[in-house]
């Protein structure tokens, strides 16, 4: 009996390696944070191997990534870094979004919840482990972009409205 579960269990995991989730490889920057904002060589550096492989249009996969269902998991990952916050689309959102999400970066950052402990667990992913200077070089980047804000926009502009709900609800 056991002999045959472990075939059917083989037979699953061999069956499953033929269906793949889409790769994050378009690498639009159309609308990245580069066109509108000053990123310097150490900065770009630095978001390059901590964070746009979640964070971005482009995907940097380890070999991993080849096998299922850790694929599967990988691309749930990034679709969820990206809808959390995507460096490629930045500069399409509004600006208070903008000015919000660079604010969350920094938070994020002095808090040590990003890059995410389970990216650089088992020495996976070495550029991501940033030192407390490297973190304090990203934290500092973000509030002087977001000053840069304040300086060229209405303060009102730069606050996140709520959503109401419909009349009614």
């Amino acid at each position: 009996m056991a002999k045959k579960v472990l075939i059917g269990l083989l037979a699953i995991l061999v069956i499953i390696q033929f269906f793949r989730p889409e790769r994050n490889l378009s690498g639009d920057e159309t609308y990245g944070l580069e066109t509108k904002y000053t990123v310097p060589a150490e900065v770009k550096s630095l978001l390059k191997g901590a964070c746009n492989d979640c964070h971005s249009n482009y995907t940097k996969y380890p070999w991993y990534a080849n096998v299922q269902p850790v694929a599967w998991w990988l691309a749930n990952h990034v679709n969820n870094g990206k809808r959390h916050l995507n460096f490629s689309s930045f500069t399409n959102r509004p600006v208070a979004y903008q000015n919000h999400k660079l604010e969350e970066t920094a938070e994020m950052l002095e808090k040590k919840e990003m890059p995410l402990a389970s990216y650089t667990y088992l020495g996976l992913h070495p550029d991501a482990k940033l030192s407390d200077a490297q973190r304090q070089t990203l934290i500092d980047w973000a509030h002087a972009q977001m000053d840069q804000l304040k300086a060229q926009y209405p303060p009102d502009s730069l606050v996140m409205r709520r959503r109401t709900p419909p009349p009614g609800q």
